[in-house]
């Protein structure tokens, strides 16, 4: 379910201090029910291509799309990333943050891990076209239990990061979004971990 931007602005998050110049772009309630201490389960399912977003054929479409306009433009070439075009946001991080546990690297997407804390976990990528930070918070439900809330940051990398932002909004809404959250919450109830006597 789409959330409000409040619902991840409003939160004492740990991001805030690193990601300031960044534009909340996306907040999402995830398909997870689960304990208080069940962030780590999520992002391991996360980091191990878990909430495959191409599992639709829409998806598919789109992200082939994506992949192809990128190389056709060098949109996502090496020199556009990470520590070239921009640097990590692992260098703003305050003293504990950087001594404390990273969390995975995403295997499925180009996403690397900037920290991990009990409830938080946030990953970064760039390319031409926009720096951008998925943030997974582990929230309180209201009913005694926890789930998963995931927000998108992005930096735009000037008018075509914004251009590129607004063409994709539509398809992120209509086929990315929709697949994706199904297939989170699909993998998470089949990983459920199983009582015990």
């Amino acid at each position: 379910m789409r959330l409000p931007k409040t619902a991840h602005t409003s939160r004492p998050w740990r991001i805030h201090e690193i990601a300031g110049d960044f534009q909340v772009e996306d907040v999402w309630a995830l398909p997870t029910p689960g304990g208080p201490d069940d962030l780590a389960r999520l992002v391991r399912q996360f980091a191990q291509g878990a909430g495959d977003p191409a599992s639709s054929p829409v998806a598919r479409v789109l992200f082939a799309v994506r992949h192809g306009l990128g190389k056709l433009f060098g949109w996502d070439r090496p020199d556009g990333g990470l520590g070239t075009r921009v640097p990590t946001l692992r260098d703003r991080l305050p003293a504990d943050l950087r001594e404390g546990e990273r969390g995975p690297d995403l295997r499925s997407a180009p996403f690397t891990s900037i920290f991990q804390t009990h409830d938080e976990w946030a990953a970064e990528t760039a390319n031409r076209t926009v720096h951008g930070v998925l943030h997974i918070g582990w929230v309180p439900d209201g009913n005694g239990g926890y789930h998963g809330e995931m927000t998108v940051l992005v930096k735009p990398n000037g008018r075509l990061g914004t251009l590129y932002m607004l063409g994709i909004k539509p398809f992120r809404y209509l086929g990315v979004y929709p697949a994706l959250l199904r297939s989170i919450g699909r993998e998470w109830r089949e990983n459920a971990p199983t009582a015990t006597p």
